[in-house]
């Protein structure tokens, strides 16, 4: 499957889609603020248009914007309608069978849905209420789920793309549709364990009240939406503000690491993104 006919697939089924960076060009072909296309690290997941606008069920466009330039292909998740007007949520395994294991733990069997594979594990692709207020927090499975959930404004990459390892994302069973998700984890996800006071994880050096610092490490552990382009833009000011100052880059960077992972983002993600960080204020 390429990414012209993951889109066509999509698209057929009511699931709307916009083109996100493909790996097998030079430079990202990301936007966004603070996105350096030509040392991004992150290839295949950014997207090249203002995904909550730039998106299309026409199946024209996807064949022109597709069909002759290399683009992964990426679902807008907050704007896919379902049947009687409920929401599309999905839950994005970082490992297969994630989230067959945290049903089990939780007593419950994982019900076979909408599936499509990617670089590390799946995306089991749901159907929830549509009054239910429901985003990128994990609520009560939070630390018992390896994984994470995108639902509102938020998307997913999409079948027939590539991941940066040359990983193509497939679909598991083409003809299985969405289904609703369970009542128990739409309760964990709406769970107000997760409302908790934000956590600051940076306190040390500079003292006092007129460093940026601590402001900028807790804004990456405290977001929740965009969080890798949250952490690239405070490590940008960060590492700004060490140059200037005299402070510790390891300092700054352990402090990022520590605010990015709170946050829900991969290791190795982290430690990628505030490489880059690091090499454009650097240069």
């Amino acid at each position: 499957m390429t990414p012209l006919d993951g889109a066509l697939w999509l698209v057929s089924r009511g699931f709307p889609v916009f083109p996100c960076d493909h790996p097998g060009t030079e430079y990202c072909s990301g936007i966004g603020r603070g996105h350096d296309q030509k040392t991004c690290t992150e290839r295949g997941k950014h997207p090249a248009v203002p995904f909550t606008r730039a998106f299309t069920l026409d199946e024209q466009q996807v064949r022109s914007t597709f069909g002759k330039r290399l683009r992964n292909v990426g679902v807008p998740v907050g704007r896919v309608n379902g049947p009687d007007g409920m929401q599309l949520i999905v839950m994005d395994s970082d490992r297969h069978g994630a989230i067959e294991d945290t049903a089990a733990a939780l007593g419950h069997a994982w019900e076979p849905t909408m599936r499509v594979t990617t670089g590390k594990g799946h995306h089991d692709y749901l159907w929830a209420p549509a009054g239910l207020k429901l985003g990128n927090g994990l609520g009560s499975l939070r630390g018992k789920f390896d994984g994470d959930v995108r639902g509102g404004n938020a998307y997913v990459i999409g079948p027939g793309s590539v991941h940066r390892t040359g990983v193509v994302y497939e679909v598991a069973d083409p003809e299985r549709p969405p289904v609703h998700a369970p009542e128990w984890l739409l309760e964990a996800l709406h769970n107000p364990v997760e409302a908790t006071r934000p956590r600051r994880v940076y306190t040390g050096p500079p003292k006092g009240r007129k460093s940026p610092l601590v402001a900028l490490v807790n804004h990456v552990a405290n977001a929740r939406e965009n969080r890798n382009n949250n952490l690239f833009w405070a490590a940008c000011r960060a590492f700004e503000y060490a140059r200037d100052h005299g402070e510790s880059d390891r300092g700054i960077a352990d402090a990022l690491m520590s605010a990015g992972m709170h946050a829900g983002l991969a290791d190795a993600e982290c430690r990628d993104t505030i490489r880059s960080a690091y090499r454009r204020i650097a240069r």
